[in-house]
């Protein structure tokens, strides 16, 4: 084959160290943010935390160097607005803007006025909790909550046992799962210890029976059982023994199914006792805990902090909603003045040095149109779901993401970015950015209903059903068409799944 040179024109596009740094801050979550700080922070010696900075009414009362925007509402009058300080595009916009702020705590806000005019008359009053300065804070309440684990191995300090006896009790505690349940059987655990020498099994085995019977005496009650039914009859078998109590242990030695299923036909027979008592005995079991290690689990993991806050002011048709950012998840950084006047004065300085410090200006950087995208795209959430905010789920509008990223002029996938894992709090509760968006389904007039406000309608037809006679997934198909909502039966029950509700057999009262 001859050999030769060519030349070819082609064209591509290439992503910036910076872009993508940017577009990675952006999909991450609170808490990996502030994991991504603080190994910045260790990292860039140019990096420090502005413990001094502005606070954020300097931020939003700043008269230079800020951008506005303003949305108009059906009546033609502007109804919100916000500032940020002006840096750049948006992260999906390749060409960015090399200017660079040494410093940020910025913050912005947007203020709302709702729409009622499909509601008519003014807007109810919403709950809105009082602060109390007094209370500790949920996340601190999780750091000082003691741990299941913990919590046994001291109970454990109580009990007379030599040193195999409490090495066994230790491993068991240590197998437990997150709900209290001990899942390997006591052969397997056996055989893991011994690591395969057959003549160590046996011993182990009653060594553990042993070590289970002393973790199953501790608190909480039914700790250590290795299914529900054995966790039903630990706390029963504590209860003051009576007619019912000795009824609902009969019951938890049968098939746990018919219980699940509340097949008190079947029960009565297996269980020869009358259909009352076991009435009362399924009622009694109903009280008790099936998760024992239920009030261990690590609060904080399930802590959700809110990236956005909306505040509502005013009241009937003046009320307005005010959008901003949450000051506490916003990190306060700045480059380091004296680092970086002493490489300024240095005359250019290390190259190395030189790439470090402009490292640490584009992380400022980023991290400030994170923010900023977040703003945005919240306060266009709230302007279209304003009348969520006044009335609750039921007047949640159909909302996707190609509306939001076409009125800010955002890529469809910066906006799946921007509702990922991020919270919005609202005087109904916290949601995550991603709640506000749903499907349409067809209506009579020829509307669209929210998929939100259907799954509502369905929880609100649930809990006002006879407790005797459940709705089914058909009927409740059905009251939805004469709410003028097209909704078929298997998408009724796809969003009771969705919501947790269990099947018309299963509501039925006892």
């Amino acid at each position: 084959m001859k050999q030769g040179l060519s030349l070819r024109v082609s064209q591509h596009l290439a992503l910036t160290p910076q872009l993508q740094q940017s577009i990675r801050l952006l999909q991450l979550s609170t808490l990996e943010l502030s994991q991504e700080v603080e190994q910045m922070l260790d990292d860039n010696p140019f990096l420090e935390v502005a413990d001094d900075g502005p606070t954020v009414d300097d931020f939003n009362s700043a008269p230079a160097d800020t951008r506005t925007a303003a949305s108009s509402s059906e009546d033609g009058e502007s109804t919100e607005s916000y500032s940020v300080a002006d840096d750049g595009p948006a992260v999906d916009t390749p060409d960015v803007d090399v200017g660079l702020q040494d410093n940020w705590e910025g913050d912005g806000s947007v203020e709302v006025s709702p729409d009622d005019s499909e509601w008519g008359g003014d807007a109810p009053g919403t709950r809105k909790a009082d602060g109390d300065d007094d209370t500790m804070d949920a996340v601190e309440l999780a750091r000082n909550q003691e741990s299941m684990t913990a919590f046994l191995h001291r109970q454990a300090l109580a009990l007379r046992l030599d040193a195999v006896e409490r090495a066994a009790l230790y491993f068991l505690i240590e197998s437990l799962n997150d709900d209290g349940y001990l899942d390997e059987p006591l052969a397997v655990l056996a055989a893991a210890v011994a690591g395969g020498r057959e003549e160590e099994i046996e011993e182990l085995i009653q060594r553990f029976e042993v070590a289970l019977r002393l973790l199953q005496s501790l608190e909480p009650v039914g700790i250590g059982a290795r299914d529900l039914a054995e966790c039903l009859t630990l706390q029963l078998r504590a209860l003051e023994s009576d007619d019912v109590v000795k009824c609902a242990l009969e019951i938890c030695r049968q098939p746990i199914e018919l219980l699940a299923r509340r097949d008190i036909k079947r029960l009565v027979q297996l269980c020869h006792d009358t259909e009352p008592r076991i009435r009362r005995a399924i009622a009694l079991i109903q009280q008790l805990e099936p998760k024992p290690g239920r009030r261990f689990i690590d609060v904080e993991r399930n802590v959700v902090v809110p990236d956005v806050i909306v505040l509502r002011s005013g009241r009937g048709a003046s009320v307005r909603f005010r959008v901003q950012l949450n000051p506490d998840v916003m990190p306060k950084l700045r480059v380091h003045d004296v680092y970086a006047g002493a490489l300024k004065a240095s005359k250019g300085g290390s190259q190395a040095l030189q790439q470090r410090l402009q490292e640490a200006r584009w992380f400022i950087k980023n991290i400030q149109q994170r923010f900023d995208t977040i703003l945005r795209v919240s306060s266009a959430i709230v302007e279209r779901q304003k009348n969520f905010f006044v009335h609750g789920e039921l007047a949640m509008r159909p909302l996707v993401l190609r509306e939001i990223a076409d009125e800010l002029g955002l890529h469809e996938s910066t906006i799946s970015r921007v509702t990922t894992a991020k919270y919005m709090a609202t005087p109904y509760g916290t949601f995550e950015l991603k709640y506000f968006f749903g499907s349409a389904l067809g209506t009579e007039t020829g509307g669209n209903a929210s998929s939100t406000a259907v799954r509502a309608l369905i929880k609100q037809f649930v809990s006002a059903e006879s407790t005797k006679k459940p709705l089914s997934d058909n009927q409740i198909s059905e009251m939805l068409r004469e709410q003028g909502i097209e909704c078929a039966r298997r998408t009724v029950a796809k969003y009771r799944e969705a919501l947790r509700i269990a099947p018309a057999n299963l509501r039925k009262a006892l």
